[in-house]
């Protein structure tokens, strides 16, 4: 083997026909010669370029609907024979078999005809067998072999071949391989997880794939590599979303624009809504009449941490609410889309980056969620829990108002996005306490009064927001303690899961506080 090897026959089947005829014709213009299969041959015959048949290299004809036609040993010996083994050589001299040094191919559009919901009989047609068996052959010889599986690296291969009289270095061969070997992991991931959702079960094995959408300039901190990956799924959000301005954005970004929008997503096809998120924590969501109002609403939670924040909003940007954003500094704002006039606001901010996505995400399509552990992953469902008003338990004396219960159904859909441990604290549709992450729920009860009293001063009322608010615990009160320390600054209801061994003591408590409780069945821890 050496470092530069020539590119004599190319081997070319394609579904994805962008750049194919410029790519097959610069290759021509190398003297390369083209086999072919099916549409791709005509397609490049009908441009002009002389193509070779790979049934007419086997001998075989295309067969079986297309699903048997390079499945050969003319096609993978030309592929996986060494070219500097005397013994390889012999066998293709014998046989007829010429050797095959690019492939170009991309697969059967499996996850897109998943993704448009045909039927099994369908899909399963699109599973292509063919074409994974040629890269992981041409792969495999990277030595002599060029693989090449995204139109990203025609013009890759070109200019190499450009500059080195028709042929490639072993530098880029090596590379184009393991972007093979990863694309075929990645289609078996595909097809794998949609067949674990056939079965229906916990499959033994588990995959997950996903392509680069950004090489990050660093991780959470300096000294950490980090890129930024999509795993092809349409669901709105930072993967798909559209960049109308600002800088390129930061992993920290991504992760809490995620969340920011997959929280103001639970409000789809309700009044104005937004979410201002920091460090993946909610510091401020609200409803309002408008959505300057929401916005001024959510801000007005805790001023401070929504400085340098992430901003949602559950419908269209508008110029008003765009220039209220603007009084301070923010990292992102995300929303379904941005009128022309707001953009021409935000337009002076050059740092702010816009996203807009076309949609809201759906909070309750079914969908995995992934973390990582020394030594495997976890695999467990996105929590898509949702409760209405007439799954709620009222376990006191006294009833909830139908402002309480409002407020509480309101409480208790942003408690599904603090991290554990969650206190939040609302009034009339806004929060006006967080209090997130804790290792106890007093401590987590505690700052989020403590965040309402501070807000007070700052905004110059005489008394505490937390003042007449309800309070949702993403979990239940394992004592008394974290519930007595909201109704002491001012809430008058409450809603938890219950299920804890001491919920009568709890109760009881809030019977004696005068507090209306409601019990959920249901919980949301969020580590």
């Amino acid at each position: 083997m050496t470092d530069l090897y020539p590119v004599r026959r190319a081997l070319i089947s394609v579904s994805d026909k962008s750049g194919l005829v410029e790519f097959a014709t610069a290759l021509a213009g190398h003297g390369v010669e083209l086999l072919s299969t099916g549409g791709t041959a005509r397609t490049l015959r009908d441009a002009g370029l002389s193509v070779k048949d790979v049934s007419e290299v086997t001998g075989f004809p295309e067969m079986m609907d297309g699903r048997v036609k390079t499945l050969h040993p003319v096609v993978h010996g030309g592929l996986l024979a060494l070219r500097d083994n005397d013994d390889h050589v012999a066998s293709m001299d014998e046989h007829g078999i010429g050797a095959i040094d690019l492939v170009v191919v991309n697969l059967y559009p499996f996850e897109e005809t998943v993704a448009k919901g045909a039927e099994y009989a369908e899909v399963i047609e699109n599973i292509d067998i063919g074409g994974p068996a040629m890269i992981r052959s041409a792969a495999k010889n990277h030595g002599f072999v060029n693989i090449v599986v995204d139109v990203e690296d025609y013009d890759v291969v070109l200019a190499e071949m450009s500059a080195n009289d028709g042929q490639t270095t072993y530098a880029l061969r090596q590379r184009l391989a393991q972007t093979a070997y990863a694309r075929t992991a990645a289609y078996d991931t595909a097809v794998s997880a949609w067949m674990a959702a056939q079965v229906g079960e916990t499959p033994r094995r588990r995959t997950f794939g996903g392509q680069v959408a950004q090489t990050l300039r660093y991780g959470e901190n300096p000294h950490q590599a980090a890129a930024f990956y999509t795993d092809g799924s349409a669901r709105p959000g930072v993967a798909t979303a559209t960049q109308h301005q600002g800088k390129e954005l930061s992993y920290n970004n991504i992760n809490d624009t995620d969340a920011a929008f997959e929280l103001v997503s639970e409000f789809a096809g309700q009044g104005p809504a937004c979410a201002i998120i920091k460090h993946a924590n909610p510091c401020g969501v609200a409803t309002g009449a408008t959505l300057k109002e929401a916005y001024s609403r959510a801000f007005d939670c805790d001023r401070t941490s929504a400085f340098g924040g992430i901003i949602a909003l559950n419908h269209e940007l508008d110029e008003d609410t765009a220039r209220e954003i603007t009084g301070i500094f923010t990292e992102v704002v995300i929303a379904p889309g941005a009128s022309d006039a707001a953009r021409e606001v935000f337009a002076a901010k050059k740092n702010l980056r816009l996203l807009t996505t076309d949609g809201l995400a759906d909070a309750s399509a079914a969908a995995l969620a992934v973390k990582q552990v020394s030594g495997g992953f976890l695999v467990q469902d996105k929590d898509v829990g949702r409760i209405a008003r007439d799954d709620l338990k009222v376990v006191t004396k006294r009833q909830p108002s139908e402002q309480e219960m409002s407020d509480m159904l309101f409480a208790w859909t942003v408690a599904k996005h603090v991290k554990s441990n969650a206190i939040i604290y609302v009034k009339d549709g806004a929060t006006v306490g967080v209090g997130a992450g804790q290792m106890s729920r007093l401590d987590s009860s505690t700052i989020a009064a403590t965040k309402a009293g501070r807000m007070a001063d700052d905004l110059g009322l005489s008394e505490t927001t937390a003042k007449g608010s309800v309070v949702a615990s993403d979990a239940f009160f394992p004592f008394a303690d974290g519930l007595l320390a909201a109704a002491e600054a001012g809430a008058t209801a409450v809603i938890q899961p219950g299920g804890s061994m001491r919920d009568d003591e709890v109760i009881a408590a809030a019977d004696e506080a005068g507090l209306a409780m409601v019990f959920t069945g249901m919980r949301h821890f969020r580590h």
